[in-house]
């Protein structure tokens, strides 16, 4: 079963992938990643005020673990706004 949010996290980066990020307080060690990919926004939907597209959305499934229990968490960027959210939980 998935959860989702949309609630924005720290995220530390290693070679361009997350390593650590902290949510709701709380400091999770990723311990693999699962999934990546990249998708770009509908530039016909959302464009800046200049006429350029908002970018793109990289998304991380990654398997992390704040103490013994590991999960599996969904994390994506937003290189428009350089921003992280934790999207989805599964449990």
């Amino acid at each position: 079963m998935t959860r989702v949010f949309g609630d924005p996290v720290d995220v530390w980066l290693s070679d361009g992938r997350p390593v650590r990020f902290v949510w709701r307080g709380r400091l999770y060690t990723v311990r693999r990643v699962l999934e990546h990919w990249v998708t770009t926004r509908d530039w016909w939907r959302e464009q800046q005020p200049d006429g350029e597209a908002t970018g793109e959305r990289e998304f991380w499934r990654v398997e992390a673990t704040p103490e013994q229990e590991i999960g599996v968490y969904e994390l994506r960027y937003d290189a428009a706004s350089d921003t992280w959210l934790l999207s989805r939980v599964w449990d």
